[in-house]
């Protein structure tokens, strides 16, 4: 999808990849997983007609089957829609947190980073021919959303799934006006979740009571652990704070000040919930360390005699 400028091909890719995941969704054959599987094969099979449609129209009206030749307005609004539902754009997002918690942690990391790549490539290079009213309106409620919805999580993967919804917000709302900054925050992004899964599937923590008592296990994975997630919420000197920053001063170049100050308050929804699982991870230590520590001993009945 990444390398091809038709159109049919790119849709291909983007089959072949939905058909590549399915099965490492489903693979535990867990009644949550294989609903997860059935709800992504259904959001992105219906992405994918949408993108054939919009091309199609396209080529209807141009005779252009070219990726950057998308000039009908029709079959860009089509396209934009197509693309929002693949990556989980509000008002498109439902299916991602609920995908998200029905699989491991290994495979959500991959549907939050490599299988929003396609999307996200195409969206850079059909960037000039999209309409930036639209996608700085579903940027902003995405941010909003995201941050929003976040608040009153406490699986660990639903938590990870709203904060990926709400840097999607980040990356809309630059991509028609300097799409090189939306791959950088994506990059970004992707390196910093890629940390934060990693070390949750590490400590096995899926929920905040588990990862309150993880500090014991591994304290040092755990102190990396909180510098990432602060990097996430976008905190300066660390890596998260470049993309934000550069965001901002671009919006505010393009005399889009009032998007650029209500995306950054909306931000602050989303430092609540990191600060809240950063807090959990290493600030939040168990009273006694020996109650914590039963989970590896066998509770033998004691012997009468």
């Amino acid at each position: 999808t990444i390398s091809c400028n038709h159109w049919v091909l790119a849709w291909t890719g983007l089959e072949i990849n939905t058909l590549a995941i399915l099965p490492l969704i489903s693979k535990s054959h867990h009644p949550r997983a294989i609903e997860a599987a059935t709800k992504y094969f259904l959001v992105q099979a219906a992405a994918s007609t949408l993108v054939l449609f919009s091309s199609m129209t396209n080529a209807w009206h141009t005779g252009q089957w070219d990726i950057t030749q998308l000039t009908n307005p029709t079959s860009s609004l089509i396209l934009t829609a197509a693309l929002a539902m693949k990556l989980g754009l509000v008002p498109f997002h439902f299916w991602f947190p609920e995908v998200l918690q029905g699989s491991s942690l290994p495979i959500g990391l991959l549907l939050s980073t490599a299988m929003k790549f396609p999307p996200i490539t195409l969206l850079y290079m059909t960037s000039h021919s999209l309409n930036p009213t639209l996608l700085v309106t579903m940027a902003l409620l995405s941010a909003a959303l995201g941050g929003w919805m976040g608040l009153n999580q406490t699986q660990t993967r639903k938590i990870l799934a709203f904060s990926s919804i709400s840097h999607l917000g980040w990356m809309a709302i630059i991509i028609s006006y300097n799409p090189k900054l939306t791959l950088l925050n994506f990059y970004l992004y992707a390196l910093m979740t890629a940390a934060v899964f990693l070390t949750l599937n590490s400590t096995k923590a899926l929920n905040l009571s588990t990862l309150m008592t993880s500090w014991t296990k591994t304290p040092a994975l755990n102190a990396m652990l909180m510098l990432t997630l602060l990097s996430l919420a976008g905190l300066p000197p660390l890596t998260g704070f470049l993309p934000k920053w550069l965001i901002i001063q671009e919006l505010t170049k393009q005399e889009m000040a009032p998007a650029a100050t209500i995306i950054s308050l909306l931000s602050l929804l989303g430092l609540f919930f990191y600060l809240r699982l950063a807090y959990c991870a290493t600030i939040t230590l168990p009273p006694h360390t020996t109650n914590h520590m039963k989970q590896w001993h066998v509770n033998k009945p004691t012997n009468p005699m």
